[in-house]
């Protein structure tokens, strides 16, 4: 029989040494940011039914959750907070001692090498639960982001190392780097919700942050799942307008968007892995369906091979655990 002539792409897969030698992408804990719901006036942890592990910590307890991820080695987290009072405007997100802004000013008195990024919004502490003010049924726009403003200055002056605006209000970015430049905080990079799609994987979170719309949806404000290149005409106004990373949300059904904006911009992307993406493994993981570090962590590197920097994810902890293994 003739020798044919092929190629032996097996060459390189022959062993667990070799294939670590061409390894295209890796994953590791510096890439990692944690998520955290924060609530005062409790002194025990709330189990998040929808999303199992992950638990609402009052501030009594906040420096012993910073002490787990601290020595996990994940060195970001985004802040999120519950607030005991919500109004039509959500007074409590610019409130200087706000639940997020105690929680800040917390954290960086006691874990100052920590990165704290600040989710800035509104949906948390809103009353009808949209992310900006509302007139009837009408979110406006222009009215929504002076707020915003406040907010993102309020979150500076507790701390914040990071400004994370996720509001997808039209020039919300424009508007919180000229509200940080002129408090004296030019420094303060933002971290844009850039391109953020209505989604449905964001239902677990709507549970935990208690932000679900007490009336219609976001979908006049957040991206319909069908458009692709709207992303760049999103980001594109988010990157003249200042800002300093780029965040696609959700993660895992829009890994073609992170891949696009990598190819097509020079700040880092942000991959937001949601958590509804979170609560699937998690179902799947618990019935035995899938053996959920391989899928957690494969799923993850996907992330990373289509482009992203960075990954937002409730994950970071138990991820953290098995890149140590």
């Amino acid at each position: 029989m003739n020798k044919l002539n092929f190629n032996r792409h097996r060459r390189l897969r022959t062993s667990a040494g070799l294939r670590a030698l061409v390894r295209e992408n890796h994953l590791t804990k510096e890439d990692l940011i944690y998520p955290i719901f924060v609530v005062e006036d409790e002194t025990e942890r709330y189990s998040i039914q929808s999303m199992p592990g992950i638990d609402q910590i009052p501030l009594l307890l906040l420096d012993e959750e910073m002490q787990e991820i601290s020595e996990l080695g994940i060195r970001s987290i985004m802040v999120f907070g519950i607030p005991t009072r919500k109004d039509g405007v959500g007074s409590q997100a610019y409130h200087n001692h706000g639940i997020v802004q105690k929680a800040i000013r917390q954290i960086k008195q006691n874990f100052p090498d920590l990165v704290v990024i600040a989710d800035t919004c509104l949906c948390e502490y809103t009353s009808h639960g949209h992310c900006g003010v509302v007139e009837g049924e009408k979110i406006l726009n222009d009215d929504s982001l002076e707020l915003l403003t406040k907010t993102a200055v309020s979150q500076a002056l507790a701390g914040a190392d990071i400004i994370a605006p996720s509001n997808m209000m039209d020039g919300f970015v424009a508007a919180i780097r000229q509200g940080l430049d002129q408090a004296g905080f030019e420094n303060i990079p933002i971290m844009s919700y850039a391109v953020k799609y209505a989604s449905a994987f964001y239902g677990p979170f709507r549970y935990a942050a208690d932000s679900t719309p007490q009336f219609g949806d976001r979908k006049t404000y957040q991206m319909d799942p069908a458009n692709r290149l709207e992303a760049f005409r999103e980001a594109e106004s988010d990157v003249s307008e200042g800002a300093d990373f780029l965040i696609v949300k959700p993660a895992m059904s829009y890994l073609d968007i992170v891949r696009d904006l990598k190819n097509h911009f020079t700040l880092p992307i942000v991959a937001y892995n949601t958590s509804g993406e979170y609560s699937l493994i998690k179902a799947a993981s618990a019935n035995g369906w899938v053996n959920e570090k391989e899928t957690v962590l494969e799923a993850l590197l996907s992330m990373k091979r289509a482009g992203a920097d960075l990954i937002v994810t409730y994950y970071a902890k138990e991820a953290a655990k098995w890149l140590s293994e």
